[in-house]
């Protein structure tokens, strides 16, 4: 592992965990593990299905779904899903993809959908010139059909924040899901630049389960 990704581990772990350390962020944050035999048993055991992903990687690339099912086990890797009867075939099936990354594991949040298909939310906070930080925008990114990752790049689709709230939870949810984001937002930005000074731009990655509960999956930080 180069230096850059060490630097980028840490960040990534020192993040959640000044987020964690907030009464009212910390049950936004699905719980998170670094992925090894034991936790990837034990968060099965405990939620059924969870999201493994590369600690430095982006656009979706690396991001798998992997589920417990009766007496065994699946993976999802983009459209393709393999099925294991024993804990091991699963895991070593996931080590050849993982390539020797570095890899998180989430709990997996089954997101709200608009026809099935999974979508998520970016919100975009940038700090202005005269030191204030501005929301600049909340963009719904609905999945691919027969894809869990929203990315973009990977044939998502752009809505607007309340276009996809009021498609895939209801018109009611509207109001109270993007002030639920930006209260969540700012006081998580307040606490970031608290602990990393000189942050200038701050992407949130927010997910809205089929109850209706927000969920922060990630803060992509990028310097001023």
């Amino acid at each position: 592992m180069g230096e850059g990704q060490g630097r980028q581990l840490a960040s990534k772990w020192a993040k959640t965990e000044v987020l964690l350390s907030h009464s009212q962020i910390a049950p936004h944050i699905p719980p998170t593990r670094i992925f090894s035999p034991a936790s990837l048993r034990t968060m099965l055991q405990s939620h059924g299905m969870v999201v493994i992903k590369p600690v430095c990687g982006a656009g979706g690339h690396g991001v798998i779904k992997v589920s417990k099912e009766g007496g065994g086990y699946s993976h999802t890797y983009f459209s393709s899903t393999r099925r294991f009867s024993s804990f091991d075939g699963l895991y070593q099936s996931l080590n050849t993809l993982r390539k020797g990354r570095k890899y998180l594991i989430q709990k997996g949040i089954r997101l709200a959908t608009i026809s099935g298909r999974p979508i998520d939310y970016r919100v975009k906070h940038v700090k202005q010139p005269d030191g204030r930080w501005l929301i600049t925008a909340i963009v719904g990114r609905l999945a691919r059909k027969g894809l869990f990752v929203t990315n973009l790049c990977r044939g998502g689709t752009s809505l607007t924040g309340s276009q996809g709230i009021r498609q895939s939870v209801s018109a009611r949810a509207v109001s109270g899901k993007k002030r639920e984001m930006r209260m969540l937002t700012k006081l998580a930005t307040q606490m970031l630049e608290n602990r990393f000074p000189g942050i200038g731009q701050l992407g949130f990655d927010y997910g809205i389960d089929k109850s209706g509960k927000l969920w922060i999956f990630e803060v992509n930080t990028r310097p001023q």
